[in-house]
């Protein structure tokens, strides 16, 4: 038993004198090899993305079209309105000419300003329902000094006569703004609309204040509304500014 624990004590003692050896030759070597100086280490490559350089593209410029503006015309052959729908307001067909802006002028050459319409429209709309009769609006009209067109308007001349420049023309409010004097009888319209072109002949202030007496007494007669271009009720502020339309077209 105790030849068996020397032994034992004897293989340790060598595992360990052998294992210290070893350690101390590792340790001089290290200190013998020369440390490698930090600029000389070499730094892993990193990839690194190629960038294709894009050529800037121009922007791209979405073109409109200007808006186009219809004239007003009343020449039967080419009516300005659709006669395939009955009972339109016939003022969605008519455009306003809108001038084109013009550099200011001296006030010695004053014009008509630019952003005025060149036309004065007064409804006379019948209520919810009811209509006017052929039968009563044609002697209503021609009480009024009102003749009829070969159009198929009613005209308003500077003679009450029929002679001479028109002031004014009564059209039917809806399509197809006409009317068919050889059936009045027959006929029915929710409303009528009086038209006035600008400049007018003559005192304009006169045609206007005319125009005006003439819806009156036709609103009374039927029982009807009248009301403004953008079918608004009449009020006395828009008369006003209708005045204003005129005097800056009149001379």
């Amino acid at each position: 038993m105790a030849e068996e624990l020397r032994l034992v004590l004897i293989v340790i003692s060598v595992l360990v004198i052998g294992g210290l050896l070893v350690h101390g030759l590792w340790s001089v070597r290290k200190k013998d090899s020369p440390e490698v100086a930090p600029s000389e280490r070499v730094e892993p490559m990193q990839d690194t993305p190629s960038h294709t350089p894009v050529e800037p593209k121009e922007p791209v410029v979405a073109q409109r079209d200007e808006p186009q503006f219809g004239e007003l015309n009343f020449d039967a052959n080419e009516p300005q309105i659709d006669t395939s729908v009955a009972q339109t307001p016939i003022e969605d067909d008519l455009q306003v000419v809108q001038e084109p802006e013009l550099e200011p002028e001296p006030e010695s050459e004053k014009e008509a300003p630019a952003d005025v319409s060149d036309f004065v429209i007064v409804h006379i709309q019948m209520p919810e329902g009811l209509s006017m009769q052929g039968s009563k609006l044609l002697p209503a009209v021609n009480t009024l000094g009102f003749k009829y067109s070969e159009e198929g308007f009613f005209n308003r001349h500077i003679d009450p006569a029929g002679q001479g420049p028109v002031l004014f023309r009564l059209v039917n409010m809806y399509n197809p703004g006409t009317f068919d004097i050889d059936n009045m009888e027959q006929f029915s319209t929710a409303g009528v609309s009086l038209f006035m072109t600008l400049p007018c002949e003559g005192d304009g202030l006169a045609a206007f204040n005319m125009l005006h007496s003439a819806a009156k007494k036709i609103a009374d007669e039927f029982g009807a509304q009248i009301l403004d271009a953008e079918r608004e009720e009449m009020t006395v502020e828009r008369v006003r500014q209708y005045v204003e339309q005129v005097r800056a077209f009149s001379a």
